[in-house]
């Protein structure tokens, strides 16, 4: 029988994870396929489960990674952490369904940005607040850098505004992850406000944004000598662990 898969959130039109999943299994000779559901409220996320009884795990994407906490029986040790989800395992047992929830987008923003990590990246401005925001920042805390966010309306203490982004500010904070979708295709203009003018060949500029290849967050980080990086190689990692999630005994 067909193994089933897929992928939960809200809007879908440009999602990167069927494509990926589906040129896998062609490849690979999975006899497997992978569907979006494109759900208006995470409450619809039963109604998924109940009506595709042969679904054995989802990934969860914008806006629902830190929503679908509420639904899942149980999580991993990281996920529980950051209260957020990107990878659901489905177990059944007769008409009992079990949801268990992980993150695999620490490890895969972990293991895309380190190679270009070097001796003055002690710090980093993570821009966003969301799931995204809360898995890099657990990312970047295993490897030993300090983080600060940023956000247009600063509500945790320690966070940031980005009229706080002073020259001060910029030279001691070389790493700058953009985790917001702005820039996105097809609104490819939009980026973060940040003090560009004030970026140097010293810091590294990671945007997860991944459509178009560069956005103009790294348009601006590489026109002032930044290193770039956007979130393509991420998703290939993240997707990657979350099979192997999907597949353990």
């Amino acid at each position: 029988m067909k193994r089933k898969f897929g992928l939960i959130g809200f809007p879908l039109s440009h999602s990167f994870s069927r494509k990926f999943f589906t040129e896998k299994f062609l490849v690979e000779g999975i006899d497997a396929e992978y569907l979006n559901f494109e759900i208006e409220n995470i409450s619809q996320l039963s109604h998924v489960i109940a009506s595709h009884p042969d679904l054995e795990g989802l990934n969860v994407t914008i806006p629902y990674k830190e929503q679908v906490v509420k639904l899942l029986n149980d999580m991993d040790e990281s996920s529980t952490q950051i209260h957020a989800v990107n990878t659901i395992r489905i177990q059944r047992s007769g008409h009992h369904v079990s949801l268990h929830g992980y993150n695999t987008d620490i490890i895969g923003f972990q293991e895309s940005i380190q190679p270009l990590i070097q001796k003055h990246h002690h710090k980093a401005l993570v821009l966003g607040t969301g799931g995204a925001s809360k898995a890099v920042v657990r990312a970047l805390g295993n490897l030993k850098i300090d983080t600060i966010i940023v956000s247009r309306n600063p509500e945790e203490k320690g966070e940031l505004s980005y009229n706080d982004l002073d020259e001060d500010v910029m030279d001691n904070y070389k790493i700058i992850v953009n985790t917001t979708p702005i820039g996105t295709y097809p609104n490819t203009e939009g980026c973060p406000a940040i003090p560009f003018e004030l970026i140097t060949p010293k810091h590294l500029l990671f945007d997860l944004v991944y459509n178009p290849e560069v956005t103009e967050f790294l348009k601006q980080g590489k026109k002032h000598g930044a290193i770039i990086k956007n979130g393509l190689e991420m998703l290939h990692l993240q997707a990657l662990a979350s099979w192997e999630i999907w597949n353990r005994e």
